[in-house]
C-alpha cells in the first residue's frame, strides 16, 4: 500500500484543522483533547494557539517546527488521535 500524504491544511479553530489526503478523503481533526490530556510541557506548549497555528505540510506530513510535534498519518486520516482509554480516562 502507497502512503497516503496531506495536501492541504486549513485552521477552522484554534486547534482544529482540515486535512485534505491525496486521495481525496477530508477529515476535520480537533487537536485540543490530544494537546489538554498530555502531561509533557513540550506537547502542552502548542495549547499557545499561536504556536499551534505555526504549522505546515513538509513531505506530505503535517508538522511544526523541527518536528517538535507531528503525528503519523495513518492516525490523522482516521481522525484517531487518542486511545480510547485515554478518552474513557479523560471523560
Amino acid at each position: 500500500m502507497n502512503p497516503i500524504n496531506i495536501t492541504r491544511a486549513e485552521q477552522l479553530s484554534d486547534y482544529a484543522l482540515r486535512l485534505s489526503f491525496e486521495d481525496g478523503v477530508v477529515q476535520t481533526v480537533d487537536f485540543k483533547p490530544f494537546l489538554s490530556l498530555s502531561r509533557h510541557p513540550d506537547i502542552r506548549a502548542f495549547l499557545d494557539p499561536a504556536r499551534f497555528a505555526a504549522y505546515r505540510i513538509e513531505y506530505g506530513e503535517l508538522v511544526w517546527g523541527d518536528y517538535d510535534l507531528c503525528f503519523p498519518i495513518a492516525d490523522l486520516y482516521h481522525n484517531h488521535l487518542l486511545p480510547n482509554a485515554a478518552l474513557q480516562k479523560a471523560a
